[in-house]
């Protein structure tokens, strides 16, 4: 078994052992060292976004002292939600390998496959409505013009 993937095993198994959350654990990989590794702790934390993927990112992150994970590889027991894919690209990871399906992780009754569904367009499930433009776009303005903004 792949050593990495067997770390992300070891993590989702002690999460479902200390009732953390779901099934699922995850690790991020530089240079072929280990620099993070978390389980899901969404019902420990109550915390919708305590997935296993979310938190190895800000655990790697703070490691590390950058946002910039462009260097590093993630490992996870499934495929990622589109919320961790999210974080994914924003955290730059170019390679991601998981264990299962977003079906069969649907089949034990976790909604990823009805997320993915959503986003394709091929069910109702938010409403997105645009208010307060013109006040926003000042934001965006403001931000474009400040001279000392890092940019991420």
């Amino acid at each position: 078994m792949n050593e990495m993937m067997k770390v992300a095993i070891k993590e989702a198994k002690e999460g479902i052992q200390k009732d953390d959350g779901g099934p699922f654990g995850a690790v991020i990989v530089k240079d072929g060292k280990i620099i993070s590794s978390a389980h899901n702790e969404v019902l420990k934390s109550s915390d919708p976004t305590a997935h296993a993927e979310i938190l190895a990112i800000q655990k790697a992150s703070r490691v590390l002292k950058r946002f910039d994970l462009s260097d590093c590889e993630l490992y996870t027991t499934s495929k990622p939600c589109p919320m961790c894919l999210g974080a994914i690209f924003w955290a730059r990871i170019k390679k991601v390998y998981y264990g299962t399906s977003e079906d069969e992780v649907a089949s034990i009754g976790f909604d990823d496959k009805r997320f993915y569904e959503i986003i394709r367009g091929e069910k109702e499930g938010l409403e997105l409505i645009q208010i307060e433009h013109e006040e926003s776009l000042r934001l965006l303005h403001a931000w474009q013009k400040k001279e000392d903004k890092r940019v991420y």
